[in-house]
């Protein structure tokens, strides 16, 4: 009844819209609408019109901040609704995108229609659903040794990972079309394309029109989360989910060269309608980053500006309610897509089309990135393999385990005019973007660039045998491991833990824990079937952050390993009095030791903590309590 009730008064509301543009306070508004130097009136730039606002399409648009009227050359690219291969956006009045049914069955006949096209399920969701990738390829590969055959660059295209943020499948269909069933046959010359239209299925079939409040289409949006309410752009790093775990065995067999995530972000108002960032410059992939400054970024923003988009960098505000105290330049770790690929030395992009864009203005841009994006590659293809060699075989001695955030260049940035005013709803302050464009020059950014923890690579970790989760996830990962046939004895690092500090409340279905950490020197034997993993292989900078536990994505942050934590052998106190005399009658050094202790008035007022403070160095204590499962060679 609640959400009937509300969406009755949103419609209603916007049946009025119209007229609202009438009053005076609106046309105060339309005629103070400055157009921006950069942007003209006409079909190849956005229109920033004196006089017009964009019609209500979505049952959100009332109560979202006012937007302004977009033509762009891009609209070009639209067939008409009854044409033969109109694909279900375009036959929608470019407000709706299909179901998962409907999706499949629309590609299936694409793929059923064309030599160039093939078609496979990388695995099954949590409810059973297929997860589709279409292979586009000029020798219609169908397998993973076909395509690498053709000895051409290979880009994989991922769109719903939040299924809400739908835009990357809408395009893709639509540039499959062309290329098929149009004149675009030629960007398959020089270039592969991998394609998930739907990553997220589950939370796909999860939808309704009350989905992302914020977003402005389409008509009904997927959920944010898989079926168990995880949220796969959280799981790079921990491959709880079968949608994850499918998509990375995917990259490891399909080997693309360039990935990207396409998203729709959240947040605050601007006039950039595409934004995307990948991994920065002081990260594991450094020549990557330059190929994708050098030649990715100028290109695509080129092609984008080209057909009346406005292309920006990755857009996050320090302060939503106060745009003068900057931005920031993310960093992202190995959870996140971008941040994994950054690991891996795999180049990923991460798309982030603004919510408050219209529906149609979102996935035209997102079209024009990827047709670019399959130019850019045709021309750039050598020189992003070798960059990408570079990267793997890099094998930095100093690994960043954790990073600063420190000042960074300013930014000019494109932004939208807003008021601040106290709501007799919250009582507090909200933000009230007024649709203007205006320019905040120079704006300070923070970005967390600067290394931080630091730890020497080893050139092994050992990891025993009962750890077999944290095992199976390195095999997913596809991090190369060999297990011992023989007892091996070794000198090693380990980590003993003490301090440690629980979340109070579960992330992404774990309990995440950190502790003080002080690393031991030891000698020890590795009995068979213990798993050696060697920092010296392409994977060996993500084995690094994965393993290593003040990584924040490392599998013991995680809570893979919090059985260590607990305690499951005891001694009472009968049995710890007399062994504790016997103990001070035997050793003299650590009757010394005790007396010291006891200067600690805390500690002499505990009995508790004085009897097991004699446990603790008693032989009868559990070796292995706190102490790290891996072990690092030195």
């Amino acid at each position: 009844m609640r959400r009937a009730f509300l969406a009755s008064l949103i419609i209603n509301s916007m049946f009025s819209f119209a007229s609202v543009a009438a009053t005076e306070e609106q046309q105060a508004i339309d005629s103070s609408i400055a157009v921006p130097q950069n942007v003209e009136s006409n079909h190849n730039q956005s229109t920033y019109s004196d006089s017009t606002y964009a019609e209500p399409v979505f049952i959100n648009d009332k109560i979202l901040p006012p937007i302004l009227t977009w033509q762009g050359a891009s609209e070009t690219l639209i067939k008409p609704a009854d044409s033969p291969w109109a694909t279900p956006f375009e036959q929608q009045a470019l407000t709706q995108s299909p179901n998962y049914d409907d999706t499949h069955q629309w590609l299936t006949n694409l793929v059923d229609n064309s030599a160039l096209l093939a078609q496979t399920s990388l695995g099954k969701s949590p409810q059973g659903r297929d997860i589709w990738m279409v292979i586009a390829s000029e020798s219609g590969a169908t397998t993973p040794a076909e395509l690498s055959e053709s000895n051409k660059p290979t880009v994989l295209v991922q769109a719903g990972i939040h299924s809400g943020e739908i835009d990357g499948k809408d395009a893709g269909m639509m540039l499959l079309r062309d290329i098929t069933q149009g004149d675009k046959q030629a960007l398959l010359d020089k270039v592969n394309l991998l394609f998930v239209p739907i990553l997220s299925v589950d939370g796909h079939e999860r939808s309704s029109e009350f989905n992302r409040v914020n977003q402005r289409g389409p008509v009904d949006m997927g959920w944010r989360t898989n079926a168990r309410n995880l949220n796969l752009n959280r799981d790079y790093a921990k491959l709880d989910t079968l949608e994850l775990q499918h998509m990375i065995r995917a990259i490891n067999v399909w080997q693309p060269d360039l990935y990207i995530d396409v998203h729709v972000t959240d947040g605050i108002d601007y006039q950039y309608d595409v934004t995307f960032g990948y991994n920065v410059k002081q990260g594991y992939s450094p020549a990557s980053f330059d190929w994708l400054e050098k030649y990715y970024r100028p290109e695509v923003e080129s092609a984008l500006t080209d057909n009346g988009h406005v292309p920006g960098p990755l857009v996050f505000a320090l302060d939503n309610t106060d745009l003068t105290k900057g931005l920031s330049y993310w960093n992202p770790s190995p959870r996140f897509s971008n941040g994994y690929g950054d690991a891996r030395h795999l180049p990923t992009i991460l798309i982030e089309n603004h919510s408050l864009k219209p529906f149609k203005q979102r996935v035209l841009g997102t079209y024009v990135m990827l047709e670019q994006t399959l130019k850019t590659v045709a021309t750039h293809g050598t020189k992003l393999k070798a960059a990408i060699y570079e990267d793997k075989y890099r094998r930095q001695q100093q690994v960043p385990l954790t990073w600063n955030t420190v000042d960074q260049a300013g930014w000019d940035f494109k932004g939208i005019d807003y008021t601040l005013e106290t709501s007799e709803i919250s009582g507090n302050d909200v933000v009230r973007w007024n649709g203007q464009p205006k320019l905040y020059p120079n704006l300070p950014v923070m970005g967390n660039t600067e290394p931080n923890i630091i730890t020497q690579r080893p050139k092994f970790y050992y990891v025993a045998a009962q750890w077999q989760q944290v095992l199976d996830r390195l095999s997913i990962h596809g991090v190369r491991m060999t297990q011992l046939t023989e007892a091996k004895t070794v000198k090693v690092s380990q980590y003993q833990f003490s301090e440690p500090q629980f979340n109070h409340k579960d992330y992404e279905g774990r309990q995440r824990v950190q502790a003080t950490s002080n690393k031991v020197n030891i000698e020890t034997t590795l009995p068979i079937g213990t798993v050696q993993i060697a920092t010296n292989q392409p994977l060996g900078d993500l084995a690094i952050l994965l393993l290593e536990p003040q990584s924040a994505d490392s599998f013991f942050q995680w809570g893979f390993f919090n059985s260590i934590f607990t305690r499951t052998e005891y001694i009472e106190d009968y049995a710890v009095e007399p062994l504790a005399a016997q103990m001070l009658k035997e050793d003299e050094s650590l009757a010394k030791e005790f007396k010291l202790a006891l200067e600690d008035e805390a500690f002499a007022n505990d009995p508790k903590a004085r009897l097991r403070w004699f446990y603790e160095r008693s032989p009868y204590f559990d070796e292995q309590y706190m102490k790290y499962p891996v072990l690092r060679s030195r």
